[in-house]
C-alpha cells in the first residue's frame, strides 16, 4: 500500500531541454589538440612513459601504436603490465572513451 502512495506521489521533473541537466554532472576537462607517443603515453601514466624512447624509435608514428600486438610490444621489451595498459588506453582512445589530458594530474 505504502508503494503505491509513493508511486502516485513522485512526479517527473519537466526538462525543456534535455542537454540542461548534463552541465551539472560532467566536467569540462581540457584535452590536448595533438596527440603523440610521449602525451599518449604520459596520460596513461603508471610508468609506462618510460617507454616513449623505445616506442618512437620501432614504431615510430602514433597510428601504428593502434595496429601493434602484443607480441611486438613483447619483443620491444615492455613489461607485461604496461603492455595491458597501453593497448587497454589504445582501444578506448580509439573507440573516443578516452583522451590524455593537458595537464598532468596532481595527486
Amino acid at each position: 500500500m505504502a508503494w503505491i502512495q509513493i508511486l502516485k506521489n513522485t512526479r517527473a521533473i519537466p526538462v525543456s531541454n534535455p542537454y540542461e541537466l548534463s552541465r551539472f554532472f560532467s566536467k569540462s576537462s581540457s584535452f590536448i589538440v595533438k596527440v603523440g607517443i610521449p602525451e599518449f603515453l604520459n596520460g596513461v601514466g603508471n610508468g609506462v612513459e618510460t617507454h616513449v624512447a623505445k616506442l618512437e624509435s620501432e614504431i615510430g608514428d602514433f597510428q601504428k601504436l593502434f595496429i601493434t600486438r602484443t607480441l611486438k610490444l613483447k619483443k620491444l621489451g615492455i613489461p607485461c603490465k604496461h603492455r595491458k595498459l597501453i593497448l587497454k588506453y589504445a582501444h578506448k582512445y580509439r573507440l573516443g572513451l578516452w583522451r590524455p589530458r593537458a595537464e598532468p594530474v596532481k595527486a
